[in-house]
């Protein structure tokens, strides 16, 4: 039986486990990134396991989530970054360069590698052909210092793409229609990839857009085949050699098939609060929008700024419109500016804003109350744009700049003939920006600096014999990283310092639940399904942990934030019946017993204490994770397995 594209690279990569579907599997990592807002805690993480230099073939340090520098914090985690990437073997971007996901998919991705990033989107790089996915900072710890990363066997699903895509229609529709099919829960366990005569009519940076938001399915990465178009994309970027091709076997096997006739797509958009809430352009047409905004990881590609600069060019913004637009690299920006097209954005009346995540992460530009915000972002979950009660639409950036001209809601179609952008034969090159590490006979004369706001990890301890506490917090579905550790411009500066942190903790949800923490000192958070989606933050972790909750029983997980859960000590159950979920009332007192002997073993009952009544549940962890969880987290595992 043939190989899927992953499975091929999963099978060049293993190096423990089986590749049977459902096992726990350990991958050697070729390279890594983290970005600034989580990697200040992965490097306090390296640096605690004591493994003087990383072991990756290339790992790069990127800052492009906290640069409002409105105090000292980011600056002082940026210099921290610095000093650690230049001692330990890391490649340091600096502000400015980019975004992680555009730089990487630029500059140091290759078909065929595995990646793991401490950002959920690091699986753009399944673009060009890459096993890219995201991952807690502590894996991505692990993983410099010469570690397996351990994920479940996946599933594989093949989107199989036929036709071309219409004038107007564009990539962010694709991933929107994928979206519409398989919803944000639907590729969880599974790898997405893509196939089928469409894929030869989309280019690289289209491919990434799509890979990029496969993170919004919940799986565990998307790839497509490694062409002759991702070769002539990495000889203009000039680095052909990194090129290898990379394609399915003819007879692989698929545990699912999704069918997308490109030529049948229209402009859509995911509309208020979800990535799957999906609309046609034409069923909104007409609707007055306030503000919009043309960037982030998932569309600020050359190749999208420049259809953007051409719809623009020679007219103005609608005077009741705010638009701003962020390139996603220095590259790209550089060219803009040589080629005249950013001279077209900014006579528009565009505001320009720097290489950076920026508002997507809600790092300014929140739009006004109740305003509606069209973004060519990845993410709408509410509150995210930092305005509590904004209607955040994700839309295509041809759908966003025809748009931003009308003030209301426009079919980019309606503009007749498309305009036609081609890449360019060769990228402008200049990594002035990307600084080195020291040679390692150098290493010893850096010093490391940290500022005030920099703490200690968190501190654990082993899982008890029994767990016995409150329901300090129960929600519903669909709960976010975002819920439970908001991000934006007021708490981003404190990734460093988790007992401030702490203060925001599910704020969102119930702004009562972080006093009642330090109340009752311990507790069991209770959820519904999908629970951690979104953001690989293991913020969402480890501050729970300082809050000392023990245990979250939900009736499913999201990938990334349950192995977060485990590598912090706490302890994922799911329900075994949901209506169990709905006799459960926030503050009964839970007990589960014999939690220690049993955990990853079997089921485990939970008496409910307050209602006089029991339920069971299960604890579906591998051997590893559960010694993982006996040992009161991966950061003590690996001391105690390092000896």
């Amino acid at each position: 039986m043939g190989l899927t594209i992953a499975q091929k690279i999963i099978k060049n990569h293993i190096i423990s486990g089986e590749m049977v579907q459902g096992a726990d599997i350990g991958l050697r990592i070729d390279q890594t990134l983290t970005q600034d807002a989580t990697g200040t805690m992965a490097y306090l993480e390296f640096e605690a396991m004591g493994v003087p230099r990383v072991k990756t073939e290339r790992s790069v340090a990127y800052i492009d989530h906290n640069t409002l520098q409105s105090g000292f914090e980011n600056a002082d985690d940026h210099r921290f970054i610095q000093s650690v990437a230049k001692k330990h073997g890391i490649y340091y971007s600096r502000p400015g360069n980019g975004i992680c996901h555009q730089v990487h998919l630029e500059r140091f991705g290759i078909p065929g590698k595995t990646l793991i990033g401490s950002d959920s989107h690091t699986p753009t790089g399944g673009g060009i052909g890459m096993l890219a996915m995201g991952a807690g900072g502590l894996d991505v710890a692990v993983a410099m210092g010469g570690g397996a990363y351990y994920i479940t066997m996946p599933k594989m699903v093949r989107v199989n793409l036929t036709g071309r895509l219409s004038p107007w229609v564009a990539a962010k529709d694709i991933i929107l229609a994928v979206l519409r099919v398989l919803t944000v829960k639907g590729g969880v366990g599974k790898i997405i990839e893509y196939a089928g005569e469409g894929v030869k009519t989309l280019s690289v940076p289209e491919r990434a857009t799509i890979t990029n938001m496969g993170a919004e399915l919940g799986a565990t990465t998307s790839i497509f085949p490694s062409d002759e178009i991702t070769r002539e994309f990495l000889k203009a970027q000039g680095r052909e050699s990194d090129w290898t091709e990379l394609l399915s076997d003819a007879d692989a096997q698929y545990d699912e098939v999704v069918e997308i006739n490109l030529s049948e797509l229209e402009p859509l958009a995911a509309a208020p609060h979800s990535p799957d809430n999906i609309k046609t352009i034409k069923e909104l047409s007409g609707k007055k929008i306030d503000q919009v905004l043309i960037g982030s990881c998932t569309n600020s590609s050359y190749l999208d700024l420049m259809r953007v600069a051409a719809i623009l060019k020679g007219k103005t913004v609608h005077p009741d419109v705010s638009l701003g637009i962020a390139p996603g690299s220095k590259q790209v920006y550089n060219m803009l500016a040589e080629n005249g097209a950013l001279a077209d954005i900014i006579a528009a009346g565009a505001r320009i804003l720097e290489c950076a995540c920026g508002p997507c992460i809600g790092m300014g530009q929140s739009p006004n109350s109740g305003g509606i915000s069209l973004r060519t972002f990845n993410r709408n979950f509410e509150g995210r744009s930092g305005t509590a009660d904004g209607q955040v639409y994700l839309v295509s950036p041809e759908t966003a700049a025809v748009s931003a001209l009308a003030g209301v809601f426009t079919d980019a179609r309606t503009l007749g003939e498309a305009v036609s952008i081609d890449l360019p034969k060769q990228f402008l090159i200049n990594d002035n920006m990307v600084v080195p590490p020291v040679p390692e006979e150098e290493m010893d004369s850096v010093e490391i600096l940290r500022g005030p706001n920099i703490k200690p990890f968190p501190s654990s301890e082993p899982l008890p014999e029994s767990i016995s506490a409150s329901a300090l917090l129960k929600v519903g579905d669909n709960i976010t990283t975002d819920h439970i550790m908001p991000a934006g411009a007021k708490i981003l500066p404190y990734r460093s310092n988790i007992p401030y942190l702490s203060k925001f903790c599910f704020a969102v949800c119930d702004e009562a639940f972080p006093e009642r923490c330090r109340e009752y000192k311990k507790g069991i958070v209770v959820g519904g399904s999908n629970y951690g989606q979104g953001s690989s933050r293991e913020h969402a972790a480890l501050v729970p942990l300082y809050l000392g909750i023990k245990a979250v029983i939900v009736k499913s997980f999201a990938r990334i934030h349950m192995a977060n859960l485990v590598n912090a000590g706490i302890l994922p159950l799911t329900f075994e019946n949901d209506a169990d979920y709905d006799a459960l009332d926030q503050m009964d007192v839970l007990t589960i017993p014999n939690v220690r002997e049993l955990a990853g073993v079997g089921k485990l009952i939970v008496i409910n204490e307050t209602k006089g009544t029991e339920f069971t549940v299960n604890c579906d962890i591998s051997e590893r994770q559960r010694e993982i969880i006996l040992a009161g987290g991966l950061l003590d595992y690996t001391r105690e397995n390092s000896k």
